[in-house]
């Protein structure tokens, strides 16, 4: 059975081979984060970007409509629902809840920071299901719920306003109550036009930000929760990325508000559609990236690898970030899971890892407040101290604990506490472990110019010899309801998504190679399931060998927790080779601090600088200055140019005096370097950090690239 080490090297979740026999070169990959660029791919095959930050003039008249409606009921008398209230609550409560509605009534222009009322501690729990359903009738602009009161037999009621006219109504509105502490769940603004969609979809652009940080620190500012919005995939932390997002029922104008507070976070293109974004819904991405401090024996390398790699592509892996960043693999857990061994799985989440101790270097002996936080736990076992510690984006760690301090001693309690879309990864990343491993056998024994008898290919035309079905999900199950933490999960995308829905598999035969109608590039392998083949050859040994290891049977459960069973996941098929789309590549002289690739938000300043020169320039009279030379960005953006001294959590890596905006008048001469800066396109699930590495022939792993920045 596997054991946990420092750090997960490639071979250790099976990705071992190359597609080409050229020699690698030095390759400096994620230097810094603007040098991985990924734009979101949508299913029509446009190429998602953030060109504007404005809201258009339609949907800023439909805010203000929905808005005034509002204000006209926080602006009414209620003085006969004072009077309701009072009847059901009592003359205290009564008093206090009208000395809190007249703040409202009085128009005052920071009701939003009002802070919210305690009522009376009220142990009826009959009673405080009328007071909420009184709130709910009577005044609709506030929302209730239940907290903790003095004892602990006591609950009291809290009120306070939902902003912008939040509905706190709707499907498992109990359910979805947050854990952290929020009032309620907002589900989007109560008095809504008819003519707008329910859904507000914006491109979110973010720098060396995940998914889930970025809407969680949106969400929080709109004072709604996390699942209001939906995505089509996750993207990588270290990057500059955009994507398409939906909320419900939220105006355009409260969003692009947030412009001017958020840093490193950008939202616009703003549009109404009438259903929201889920997983999966993306054709892939559009990848830019640049690898600096290139060193080769000669340019030929450099261009004949470049060139191999557009033709051949590259060995379709799961790579490392599939794994996690920690030095227990997800993999790891996700094999405990399979072997139902639920104490040992929360173990290997929560308790102190001896990659804690190498994130506390690379931090340069800052305060590693992770590593504290899980050692004390082992030492104490106290709940309440650990969670006091714990950081808010540990997600697995802080759910298990929680539900363990209500639960004490079950595990499989506290592991089903974890959201969904995470828990599930760890035994995504089980079969991606087995896959990786059956890819890297399938290209020693049989390499990689030819289809051979008993590889498994989707059927082309009329051709249904021994077919089986092909699936679009690993769970029967595959609900997106829960947000995840992204940290550890891969660049393109948080699930599986196949390339064709329900297409039929075959095993290729002797006849079928004959008459040439299958290539290397059809071969697929499976991801273990109920529901999948496997192919006739000797691959699918490597499959059921390595399970074995493990003890894990892939055609029986040892246990009857159908989510963490792998007879209860219907599998799928993931192409062995991939083809990078809209390749293209060229080679640049640099020296540090000139950005290599231009970002979405880069294009706006650009636009804006231009915008606000020519003002200047009618205003002043001044034409023989030129907007191009050395001019900074305007006012309006200063604020987001920022040097960042952020710890990256997920990589354990540190970048000092990074500005996204730099200028390109540095007058400090320094020597000049290559770099190699790639353009290409892929479908979702696929990474590219393994066309990278077919490239470089070097590891893609954050300890391994962080020596090549000493």
């Amino acid at each position: 059975m596997a054991t946990a080490k420092t750090t997960t090297d490639e071979s250790d979740v099976g990705i071992l081979c190359y597609i080409s026999q050229l020699p690698g070169f030095r390759g400096i990959l994620k230097q810094r984060y603007s040098d991985f660029i990924v734009n979101e791919v949508d299913n029509d095959g446009n190429v998602v970007h953030l060109t504007s930050l404005e809201v258009p003039a339609q949907l800023a008249e439909a805010s203000e409509e929905g808005e005034n409606k509002v204000s006209n009921q926080i602006g009414k008398s209620y003085a006969s629902e004072i009077e309701a209230f009072r009847s059901l609550a009592g003359d205290s409560d009564g008093e206090r809840f009208e000395a809190f509605l007249t703040q409202f009534t009085a128009g005052s222009e920071e009701s939003n920071n009002i802070s919210p009322i305690l009522l009376s501690p009220d142990s009826d729990k009959a009673h405080r299901t009328a007071m909420h359903n009184f709130f709910k009738e009577k005044f609709k602009f506030l929302v209730t719920d239940t907290v903790d009161g003095p004892d602990a037999s006591s609950k009291c009621i809290r009120v306070r306003l939902n902003p912008g006219g939040h509905n706190n109504g709707g499907r498992n509105s109990k359910k979805r109550k947050d854990r952290s502490g929020k009032p309620f769940d907002s589900r989007g603004s109560y008095h809504w036009p008819e003519h707008l969609g329910k859904f507000l979809r914006f491109h979110l652009y973010k720098e060396n930000k995940d998914t889930q940080e970025a809407i969680g620190l949106i969400g929080k500012m709109l004072g709604i929760q996390p699942r209001s919005f939906g995505f089509a995939g996750t993207k990588d932390k270290r990057s500059v990325s955009t994507q398409r997002v939906t909320v419900f029922r939220q105006h355009a104008s409260r969003l692009a508000a947030l412009n001017d507070r958020l840093i490193g976070i950008k939202v616009g293109n703003f549009c109404h559609v009438k259903e929201g974004l889920v997983l999966g819904q993306l054709l892939g991405n559009r990848f830019t990236v640049t690898l600096r401090g290139v060193i080769a024996d000669s340019e030929t390398t450099i261009k004949g690898s470049a060139d191999s790699l557009g033709r051949h592509g590259f060995i379709n892996y799961f790579g490392l970030q599939r794994f996690g960043s920690g030095s227990v693999p997800t993999h790891l857990i996700g094999a405990a899971l399979l072997r139902g061994e639920w104490k040992s799985a929360a173990s290997m989440i929560l308790d102190p890892r001896e990659g804690d101790i190498l994130l506390l270097i690379l931090r340069l002996c800052r305060e590693d407040v992770v590593r504290k936080a899980r050692e004390y736990y082992r030492e104490s076992n106290d709940i309440e101290g650990t969670l006091r510690q714990l950081p808010r984006h540990l997600i697995a760690e802080r759910a298990i604990l929680q539900c363990m301090k209500k639960c004490p001693g079950n595990y499989l309690l506290a592991l089903k506490a974890i959201p969904r879309t995470l828990r599930m990864m760890y035994v995504h990343s089980y079969q991606s472990y087995l896959w990786n491993h059956a890819a890297s056998v399938r290209v020693q024994k049989y390499g990689i110019d030819r289809v051979v008898v008993g590889d498994l290919v989707y059927c082309k035309g009329d051709d249904t010899a021994r077919e089986t079905s092909g699936f679009n999900s690993e769970c029967e199950d595959h609900s997106c309801d829960d947000m995840y933490d992204c940290s550890n999960l891969d660049e393109t995308s948080g699930t599986y998504v196949p390339e064709w829905k329900n297409t039929p598999v075959k095993a290729v035969t002797a006849e079928d190679i004959s008459s040439g109608n299958y290539t290397i590039d059809d071969v697929i392998l499976p991801m273990p399931g109920s529901r999948v083949s496997y192919p006739t050859n000797d691959i699918a040994k490597v499959y059921h060998d390595l399970s074995k290891k493990d003890a894990i049977n892939l055609a029986e459960s040892v246990h009857s927790v159908k989510e963490f069973s792998i007879t209860s996941m219907t599998g799928s098929y993931r192409r062995v080779f991939q083809k990078p789309m809209d390749f293209e590549w060229e080679l640049l002289s640099y020296t540090d601090g000139i950005p290599l690739a231009e970002t979405d938000f880069d294009r706006i300043a650009k636009v804006k600088s231009k915008s606000l020169f020519k003002e200047e320039e009618q205003a002043n009279g001044d034409e023989n200055k030129n907007p191009s030379d050395c001019m900074g960005p305007p006012a309006s953006f200063q604020n987001n140019i920022h040097v960042s001294t952020d710890y990256n959590e997920t990589e354990g890596e540190r970048e000092v005096g990074r500005a996204e905006v730099e200028s390109l008048c540095n007058s400090n001469s320094q020597e000049a370097q290559m770099a190699l800066k790639l353009s290409f396109t892929l479908p979702a699930s696929s990474y590219a950090t393994m066309a990278i590495r077919e490239l470089l022939k070097t590891s893609t792993s954050v300890a391994f690239h962080k020596t090549l920045n000493q």
